[in-house]
């Protein structure tokens, strides 16, 4: 019996626990279809159907009391092996679950769901009482839609009322986090500005100070462990995801392997909410329209199970989401078609910048209409969903082998790495994630042409900029220093007066009561009071293009098409067994210039090496076959060979396996926590030396 006056408490404690089981439920249910029968995954679904029944009881939602009987009594029949878990029969206990999902906020609110209950109820019901038929294989006769790993379990989903309740879980509200978060940051902000008040009156560097130091010590280690306390594995969404390529695979008639790897990686809350649209987008934009049937896979060659696969991996401050399928790919030519009838100017676009139009505004090369795709919203949308949390995608396809979209994202919105940089007096913060090069130019960086100022990046010629003049019409002249940053699929060098260096800032979004600005993602206070505005690469990129056509236009000049390429451009070999660490490398130095071949391991490598020699080896330590300690080496014994740079970058970060790669020949060595484009590019030139 519920305490008098405390009904509505006990009613939010059981919304919160039925959702964590009805979400658990569903991934069981999921799971029980792709394998064969199993008694624990029966038993657990019906744990929780009965659960979940006798808490609505005991809180009065006499609504979600009837329907989980009704699901426990059609789970019992699967429980006794006296019905097998066809598709018909998940269909209609994952249609159950999601009705609940929506039907309990709504009884709490007041609202009379009834009716919708009765429904659910008599779906359930007419399972449970159907006749029992000899059932054939249903690994061999549906739609398949697979997974190659089990869902991993989440902190949350095993907290209140189980059996076996957890001592040390707690439901907190995600709003005292965001308080504790921000007044975290406030803390740290507080403590630059009496370090500069300790250097300013008396004189003295506050990092001597004993105390203060344990003080900034003290308060970082808060601020990252407050950070990870709102840190949630990618695996919290993927239930969704996998659950949007089942019931569409199932409508088209096709067929899909579904693959989650590195469902263990952490981001910020936010973040992970705000990418579910924008993951749904891809996941179903693929199975409608990227992913073949069967029958046209196996006229191709291809097997009648499409693959469809989504990985995830930190590196640095940044993680990287790949979904990626091996069905019919973009049509390029389709896209610059349809690009060019909307008004777009593809004359002067290359295959990388052509691919890029799929992420605009009513863009679809869809050849009909349907519920999930060919409105042209889908992939715009699902750009605008990256860029609202301060991150990046990109897209590669291959006609006929598949298509590949790599989402990068910070880990958190909280605090993000920045590269402060001042132009026109005043200073700003570029996101680290955005920035692919920073550094003085140089008789051997610059050059002209068009009648415009050039640099070299790598191997290729970028148009520069002026910072200031991209923000406030300010040109100031001068030799200056250059920042390179990427926004969307377009690179861009900017001049500033001079690079300040890189560190954390603390990140206050813009009020709702100012106008949007296309070039601010925020703001933040420096240690001396002052405003410090963090810029949105993408939308500086934007103006800065804009700008330059107008001075084109105005002045006469020849259109000069981007990334001009030099002859003989330098060769990177690649090896890594992550898929997403060697796509996301190739990508890196493929947008600076450089030629990129990949390998999956040492012994792979060595092959590539034999058939044609790189000009700089980028490889990871741990990988099957051969590791990377031993490439090294081998590299190192091989006449042809030995005077190729091997750059390593690697999760080991201990001074120990340091000092085992520069042993084995390294010229290099970058740990991946604290890899970025920048840091990552730099080690390349200086190994491979600029073009003179």
């Amino acid at each position: 019996m519920i305490p008098a006056g405390h009904e509505e408490e006990f009613r939010v404690v059981f919304a919160q626990e039925a959702e964590m089981r009805l979400t658990s439920l569903s991934q069981h249910l999921l799971a029980l279809e792709e394998g064969p029968d199993d008694e624990e995954l029966v038993a657990s679904v019906f744990r929780d159907a009965h659960n979940l029944k006798g808490a609505a009881a005991v809180v009065g939602i006499e609504e979600v009391a009837r329907v989980a009987h009704a699901m426990e009594d059609l789970l019992e029949q699967l429980r006794r092996k006296a019905r097998a878990a066809t598709p018909d029969v998940i269909d209609r206990l994952l249609s159950a679950a999601d009705g609940l999902l929506a039907i309990i906020p709504a009884v709490l609110a007041g609202e009379d769901r009834s009716t919708d209950a009765d429904a659910i109820e008599g779906s359930l019901r007419a399972a449970a009482e159907a006749p029992v038929a000899v059932v054939p294989d249903r690994r061999t006769n549906r739609t398949e839609v697979m997974t190659e790993v089990t869902p991993p379990t989440v902190l949350a989903r095993r907290g209140a009322g189980r059996g076996d309740r957890e001592g040390d879980t707690l439901l907190v509200p995600v709003s005292r986090l965001d308080e504790l978060v921000r007044l975290v940051g406030e803390s740290a902000a507080a403590n630059l500005r009496a370090g500069r008040l300790v250097a300013e009156r008396w004189g003295v560097d506050p990092a001597g100070v004993a105390e203060f130091r344990d003080l900034s010590r003290a308060l970082n280690d808060l601020q990252e462990r407050t950070m990870r306390a709102k840190m949630v594995p990618v695996a919290t969404v993927t239930d969704a995801l996998h659950r949007a390529v089942r019931d569409l695979s199932r409508t088209l008639g096709k067929k899909v392997r579904w693959h989650v790897r590195g469902g263990d990686t952490e981001l910020d809350r936010s973040v992970v909410q705000q990418l579910v649209d924008p993951l749904l987008h891809l996941v179903r934009n693929a199975v409608d329209h990227g992913i073949e049937a069967p029958a046209e896979r196996a006229a191709g060659g291809k097997s009648e199970h499409a693959s469809l696969v989504l990985e995830a991996v930190q590196l640095g401050s940044e993680v990287i989401i790949d979904v990626s399928d091996d069905g019919r790919g973009i049509d390029v030519a389709a896209v610059r078609e349809r690009a060019a009838q909307l008004g777009a100017d593809v004359s002067r676009m290359g295959s990388d910048e052509s691919l890029s139009l799929v992420f605009g505004s009513g863009l679809s090369t869809a050849r009909r209409v349907s519920d999930v795709s060919g409105r042209g919203v889908g992939l715009d949308a699902v750009r605008a969903g990256v860029e609202a949390v301060r991150g990046r995608i990109e897209v590669d396809s291959t006609p006929g082998h598949g298509t590949r979209f790599r989402i990068v994202v910070p880990i958190t919105l909280a605090v993000l790495s920045c590269l402060l940089v001042e132009a026109g007096g005043n200073r700003y913060a570029l996101p680290m994630h955005s920035v692919v090069l920073a550094e003085a130019t140089t008789a051997a960086t610059r050059a002209r042409a068009g009648g415009r100022p050039m640099i070299w990046v790598g191997e290729s010629l970028l148009e520069v900029s002026s910072l200031a003049r991209a923000l406030w019409g300010d040109e100031r002249p001068g030799d200056g220093q250059v920042v390179v940053v990427v926004g969307g699929a377009r690179r861009q060098a900017f001049l500033v007066d001079r690079l300040i260096g890189q560190r954390d800032v603390v990140v206050k979004g813009q009020s709702a009561l100012l106008p949007r600005l296309d070039v601010l993602a925020g703001a933040s206070i420096d240690p001396d009071g002052s405003i410090l505005l963090v810029l949105d690469v993408a939308g500086l990129v934007e103006r800065a293009r804009a700008g330059r056509e107008v001075e084109t236009r105005e002045a006469g000049l020849p259109a000069l098409p981007p990334g001009a390429p030099v002859p003989r451009s330098a060769s990177v070999l690649v090896v890594d067994d992550s898929r997403v660490v060697r796509e996301l490398e190739r990508s890196m130095l493929e947008r600076a210039g450089y030629v990129v071949r990949t390998a999956d391991d040492g012994l792979q490598a060595l092959a590539r090496l034999a058939e044609a020699p790189s000009d700089l080896v980028i490889t990871d330590v741990e990988m099957p076959k051969m590791d990377g300690y031993a490439l090294t080496e081998s590299i190192r014994a091989s006449p042809r060979l030995a005077n190729t740079p091997v750059l390593i970058v690697t999760s080991r970060g201990s001074e120990e396996s340091r000092q085992r790669g520069l042993d084995a020949g390294a010229d290099g060595y970058l740990v991946k926590s604290a890899f970025d484009e920048m840091a990552l590019l730099g080690a390349v030139s200086r190994l491979m030396g600029r073009r003179p």
